[in-house]
């Protein structure tokens, strides 16, 4: 009698914990309305985008038909090469790009357009396959970018050891690099690959994380700035007297899911950091400490590093759950223009053109509905 009594509360006591457990896991997802007003506002993103192309088929810069392709590929509908030429020419136009050394650019941004061509090239698995020896020399173009022994750097004497800039001698950055971390690890290089343990040096000297950071300007809220040195959200006097530079939120995303990408456990004191800064500066109304600048930047690095994580739910400093898939597609539902795109009115890094904001928009409301 005892054990048949015990057994009913162990029941009982599992039956409620997987009740609780999938309570949550539904408050993680969209509700069924914000769900189809979703799907409604990606496809009015995507036709905006289809009628926005230039009379070549594309969008007449490859960052932003990189990034367009990305969008198209990973909507709720997946679109293919098969749904006709306004899939295949931007495909074909990036192609055409490819220079000898792999990169995939006009004359500039090297890093930056290959990076997102790659990307583009291996969100589709028909394209994938179709491009194989494309996305091979790319890969490699990427990977000889980075400042490291090839081009004399070590990471005892020089600042930028491990990092990636736009491309040539350019100066590396923390969007730059997290770029193409983010299309390496999409062209699915090995996450042993040195690229990825070289790039660690430099994203620690991004972060505000002095147990870990070797600079003296660091601070210790656990952020990221934009290089080691300088931020796009200012700086400020530390205690010490020298100055300090601020973390803010666009940065702070990309450094955790590059780590992610560099295999750092989340239990890392480096990533818990970071993971803390984000705890304590929820906000999807601004990018947080760089205000409206980048907004859209943000959003779609806050979907992708979110979803990357594996966490439905984000519980901030104070305790408080929040469905981020849900609170962003609210977010993006309501800012949408009625021809389908979105914008930035505070124009800064190419936020004011509206198929490069609608690009980020629609990846990040796909992650959202998926």
């Amino acid at each position: 009698m005892s054990f048949s009594l015990y057994s009913q509360d162990v029941t009982q006591e599992v039956t409620q914990e997987v009740t609780q457990e999938a309570s949550e896991e539904q408050k993680a997802k969209l509700t069924p309305q914000t769900k189809a007003q979703v799907k409604k506002a990606i496809d009015k993103g995507v036709r905006f985008l289809r009628h926005s192309q230039n009379k070549q088929g594309h969008w007449g810069d490859p960052g932003i038909t990189g990034l367009a392709l990305v969008a198209l590929f990973q909507s709720p509908r997946k679109y293919s090469p098969k749904d006709g030429p306004w899939v295949r020419k931007p495909l074909e136009y990036l192609h055409s790009l490819q220079k000898k050394n792999g990169g995939i650019y006009v004359d500039q941004l090297g890093n930056y357009n290959t990076s997102i061509a790659l990307m583009a090239l291996t969100a589709n698995p028909e394209v994938k396959e179709k491009y194989a020896d494309v996305i091979k020399k790319a890969q490699q173009y990427l990977i000889e970018l980075q400042c490291d022994e090839g081009e004399g750097y070590t990471p005892e004497e020089d600042l930028f050891y491990g990092g990636i800039g736009y491309g040539g001698d350019e100066r590396p950055d923390l969007s730059n690099t997290q770029y193409a971390l983010e299309a390496l690890h999409a062209s699915e290089l090995n996450n042993d690959h040195p690229v990825f343990q070289k790039a660690l040096t430099f994203l620690q000297r991004c972060q505000n994380n002095s147990e870990s950071n070797d600079q003296s300007w660091s601070g210790n809220d656990g952020g990221f700035v934009y290089y080691p040195g300088n931020s796009m959200a200012g700086s400020f006097t530390l205690p010490n007297g020298e100055t300090g530079y601020r973390s803010y939120g666009s940065m702070t995303y990309a450094g955790i899911k590059s780590y992610i990408y560099a295999q750092v456990d989340k239990d890392d004191p480096r990533v818990k950091a970071a993971y803390d800064w984000i705890q304590k500066n929820y906000d999807l109304s601004t990018n947080p400490g760089a205000g409206k600048q980048g907004l859209y930047y943000y959003y779609h690095t806050f979907a992708k590093t979110m979803d990357t994580w594996g966490n439905n739910n984000l519980v901030d400093s104070q305790g408080n759950t929040y469905n981020w898939r849900e609170d962003l597609a609210q977010v993006l539902l309501a800012s949408q223009r009625k021809d389908g795109s979105w914008i930035n009115l505070e124009d800064r890094w190419w936020e004011g053109h509206p198929p490069l904001v609608t690009s980020y928009a629609v990846i990040a409301l796909s992650i959202c509905y998926e």
